[in-house]
């Protein structure tokens, strides 16, 4: 039987010690500024450029944050969107994980900050990421990239919103996306639960009050449970869709739905590979310096991306 990492262990005795009430009892502003604390501290990982850009959305401008790791050259472009149940966190909790993924890909990567719930449900964050990358494709230039080989990449709610920017894309004429990452991606509804819901909705760093509290924010007042966008898993056709890699964690209540959406990539003809990662919980790959698994897992990622994207022919886009 599977048993949590020490190290992931230690973070939750932690958090257990640490006596703060859980984030989704806590106002939106709180619940924001307590994942800030949580994420953001210590000196930044380095890279070559880092810079912050404004994104047109269809709503307004969107902050957004350019990772090159070598500039001057054209590289490819990861478009990247952060988790957190649609809630929480922004471009400084994840900027970590983005340089680490830039640099190890020796991708460029730009991380999209799209408009959160509760102010702003479904579909503003799925029409927000789109737009972005719609904005991407056309401004290598201005990011230094080759957009001719984009990958999205998410995780959690982020990674939500990467499938359902694969699908639009597929849907509405282009961009092209050569690749997809999610990792451990929201990609059904918490009811009716899965076994994962059951046997790990309790006791680790993702529950299932959490959930309730995210998708209750999410969506909007009318909403089809049949709408790929808002469930991918419910989507009647995957086929067409990009490369794609998923990425599960044994201790996590998504771990049934991301495998169960890789299965189905898979039968789709789409071409698929999917992680599990028996050992780790949701959000380990935010963990790269307490959890050594997940720094290794989050450079192996990136260099799958990087090989993905290599093969990618240009003459076929």
């Amino acid at each position: 039987m599977s048993t949590l990492d020490p190290q992931a262990q230690a973070l939750i005795d932690a958090a257990i010690a640490s006596g703060l009430p859980p984030v989704y009892s806590l106002p939106t502003a709180e619940a924001r500024r307590r994942m800030r604390d949580a994420f953001i501290w210590g000196d930044p990982e380095p890279i070559e450029h880092r810079k912050d850009l404004i994104v047109p959305g269809p709503a307004g401008d969107l902050a957004a944050r350019l990772y090159h790791p070598a500039p001057g050259r054209q590289l490819p472009l990861i478009v990247f969107f952060h988790g957190g149940g649609w809630i929480v966190n922004d471009l400084d909790t994840h900027d970590r994980l983005c340089v680490q993924l830039a640099v190890e890909s020796s991708c460029a990567a730009l991380s999209v900050d799209f408009r959160c719930a509760p102010e702003h449900p479904y579909p503003a964050p799925v029409e927000d990421g789109y737009a972005a990358v719609v904005w991407a494709a056309s401004h290598g230039d201005v990011l230094g990239a080759d957009t001719s080989r984009i990958a999205v990449a998410g995780d959690s709610s982020g990674g939500t919103v990467a499938a359902a920017v694969s699908m639009a894309a597929r849907d509405r004429g282009g961009p092209v996306i050569s690749q997809q990452t999610l990792i451990y991606p929201v990609t059904d509804h918490f009811d009716p639960p899965t076994a994962s819901y059951q046997e790990r909705g309790t006791g680790y760093s993702l529950n299932r009050d959490f959930m309730e509290w995210a998708w209750q924010a999410y969506l909007p007042a009318e909403w089809s449970a049949t709408d790929p966008y808002l469930f991918p898993l419910r989507a009647t056709d995957l086929q067409g869709l990009p490369s794609t890699l998923v990425l599960t964690a044994e201790f996590d209540p998504l771990r049934d739905e991301g495998i169960a959406y890789a299965d189905r990539l898979s039968d789709a003809a789409v071409p698929t590979e999917h992680w599990h990662f028996d050992d780790q919980m949701h959000g380990f790959v935010m963990q790269t310096r307490a959890i050594d698994r997940a720094r290794v897992a989050v450079t192996d990622t990136a260099r799958h991306i990087a090989a993905v994207l290599s093969e990618t022919p240009k003459e076929a886009l």
